[in-house]
């Protein structure tokens, strides 16, 4: 019996059997070098009898990542075998070992009796013979990788030409997945395909995916990087056309207070459209200098429009008893009236975002009509205005022109 044939146990190594490396969240591929942390007892164990009699070991996904010391039944069966090239103790006590996949395999039994697992296994042989559908796959796939790694922002530029340089179609397909940002149980469904078709179309699909998500990542950091130009550019003018009007003489408190009424319009709760046309008129006020002949008509209407009570609404009560009450205390008789007035209120509280009609009474001074309204605005919860409008024959000086 030789030293390459005994484990630390004491217990023989047959030649015919694997040392396996369970591995948490890491599928490794055939042909593919990876660094590979290792901490738990039994796979420091495999790593150091591997590296010491120089075999081969194989790596085995585990079905629960959370299982800190996994059985037969927490493993799957189809894993990589790879040799150990460096094994390395960092300073603060931590274990690496860097390997490189060489074939995948099928577990066939496990072996008893020894520090760490260790099982019969089965080659898996790829098809040494290509189609020409196959060659037209690893093409397609080519250029999806090299597409994936233009949108890369930090893919080294020498990437590109390593994945053209990449001839055999089973080795290609083994290094895109290897680095594709997916879940480890989808790499090992690619690493259990062992027929190269399937295998070509599904990483070509999962690659197809990811391009897909980098695009749309880029429109949105173009997008921003937009945004963000915009407001640099918008600032820079301002803080130049602040300069000027200080040159000018023009600055005083001007600035301040267009930026307070910026700001008051913005919080007013304008409706979308009137705060567009405000935000306009505020831009045209920011151009103009103050002793212009609009600068103080143009400044009145935006300051009006901030005194309007865009957001501010009081809450209506709807409560058709309560109003027919007011109506009967307020009033004698009128039961036409009333009973149009309850049908009023009876379809704004059924919707009360509908635009219904407006009600107009009519009649000679001291009929009423005064007093309804006050008694509707009562039994509503809201408060009455009135506004006289004797002997207005314009309907312009109600309406206001020229934003008076």
């Amino acid at each position: 019996m030789t030293e390459n044939q005994t484990a630390r146990s004491g217990t023989a190594i047959p030649e015919d059997v694997l040392i396996l490396m369970p591995v948490r969240n890491l599928v490794v591929f055939p042909g593919v070098v990876l660094p590979v942390t290792i901490g738990r007892d039994k796979t420091v164990a495999a790593a150091e009898e591997a590296v010491r009699t120089g075999r081969k070991v194989g790596f085995l996904l585990q079905r629960d990542p959370t299982v800190d010391d996994p059985a037969e039944a927490d493993l799957h069966r189809v894993g990589t075998v790879a040799s150990i090239h460096r094994f390395v103790t960092a300073p603060d006590g931590s274990r690496h070992v860097v390997v490189q996949g060489e074939q995948r395999f099928r577990v066939l039994d496990f072996q008893e009796g020894f520090p760490f697992l260790v099982a019969r296994v089965e080659a898996l042989t790829e098809p040494a013979r290509a189609s020409v559908e196959v060659e037209a796959r690893s093409l397609n796939l080519k250029r999806l990788a090299a597409e994936a790694i233009e949108l890369l922002p930090q893919a080294p530029a020498e990437l590109a030409g390593a994945v053209r340089a990449i001839e055999a179609p089973g080795t290609l397909a083994d290094t895109i997945a290897s680095f594709l940002d997916i879940k480890p149980l989808e790499k090992q469904q690619l690493l259990e395909t062992v027929e190269l078709t399937p295998r070509l179309d599904r990483v070509a699909e999962l690659l197809g995916h990811r391009i897909e998500v980098l695009r749309l990542q880029r429109q949105l950091q173009e997008q921003t990087r937009e945004a963000i130009d915009e407001r640099q550019r918008e600032m820079l003018l301002r803080e130049q056309m602040a300069q000027i009007r200080k040159e000018l003489g023009e600055d005083g408190d001007g600035g301040e207070e267009l930026a307070e009424l910026r700001q008051s319009l913005e919080s007013a709760g304008l409706p979308a459209d009137m705060l567009k046309q405000a935000m306009k008129e505020l831009k045209r006020l920011e151009r103009m200098p103050e002793s212009g002949a609009e600068n103080s008509m143009l400044r009145n209407w935006l300051e009006l429009v901030v005194e309007l009570p865009w957001a501010k609404l009081d809450a209506e009560q709807h409560d058709l008893a309560h109003a027919r009450e007011v109506l009967e205390a307020d009033h004698y008789g009128l039961s036409r009236i009333k009973k149009r007035i309850l049908e009023f209120l009876a379809v704004r509280k059924l919707n009360p975002e509908g635009r219904s009609p407006i009600l107009c009474f009519v009649g000679p001074p001291g009929v009423g009509k005064t007093s309804l309204g006050q008694s509707i605005a009562r039994s509503l919860g809201l408060r009455f205005q009135r506004v006289s409008l004797g002997g207005v024959h314009d309907e312009a000086e109600i309406r206001g022109h020229r934003r008076t």
